[in-house]
């Protein structure tokens, strides 16, 4: 796993983070540190690093009969074994389940451009619904796969959102609308954005814990 180490001058203490799904590790350290340190801190802390990284260690496997989270729900993958037709998400004998034609080999690319899909349409909706409610206007929205943030909003009115998002809760996709909308009134993280940002998703400090806690094991899947 790729390890970056960065020197601070104001660094007092080795820290080290496990960088967006789980790919790669970043470690800031006191200029001047001896590598034995940092051996040893690496040393020390495996228990944790394992740990954290047994969360990534099942994402990215796309075969048929694995799962994949749609807008919060676990779907079940099943390829029809059909060549042709619309990847969908369906409900089999009580069960949601995500049914992808085409040959297995394509089947990863054929889930990403569904979700692509779906996170496009839902936040097209809510970003719609947003800016009326505080009366902006959106220049455009696009689609993204971003692992350093979640969403962007330009100073022209462009939105820009990582679609990762759809296989979050609801809540969650709201907030995130809500979030780079009310950008286009306050382009910081200012308090006046915060309390815009919570009068038009009552539910962000929900949302946000839930990305806090599961935003990386979105970003581990891997659809390359």
């Amino acid at each position: 796993m790729p390890l970056t180490i960065r020197q601070h001058e104001r660094a007092t203490r080795i820290t080290l983070r496990i960088e967006p799904g789980g790919r790669a590790l970043k470690m800031t350290i006191p200029r001047g540190l001896a590598a034995r340190e940092v051996n040893a801190f690496l040393d020390r802390h495996q228990g944790w690093l394992l740990t954290k990284l047994a969360k990534f260690s099942t994402q990215g496997n796309l075969q048929s009969g694995s799962e994949i989270l749609l807008r919060g729900i676990r779907h079940r993958i099943e390829h029809t074994g059909s060549l042709r037709g619309l990847t969908e998400a369906v409900i089999a004998d009580g069960v949601p389940v995500l049914r992808v034609s085409g040959l297995p080999e394509h089947a990863t690319r054929r889930i990403a451009t569904f979700l692509k899909k779906e996170a496009r349409a839902d936040l097209e909706k809510l970003v719609a619904v947003h800016a009326k409610a505080i009366r902006a206007t959106v220049s455009s929205i696009s689609m993204k796969d971003t692992r350093s943030r979640w969403g962007s909003c330009s100073s022209g009115g462009n939105l820009s959102f990582s679609w990762r998002i759809v296989m979050a809760p609801p809540l969650v996709i709201d907030y995130l609308a809500a979030h780079e909308v009310a950008h286009l009134r306050e382009m910081n993280h200012g308090p006046r954005f915060w309390a815009l940002c919570r009068k038009l998703c009552p539910d962000m400090d929900e949302a946000k814990a839930w990305l806090k806690r599961h935003g990386s094991q979105l970003h581990a899947i891997d659809f390359d």
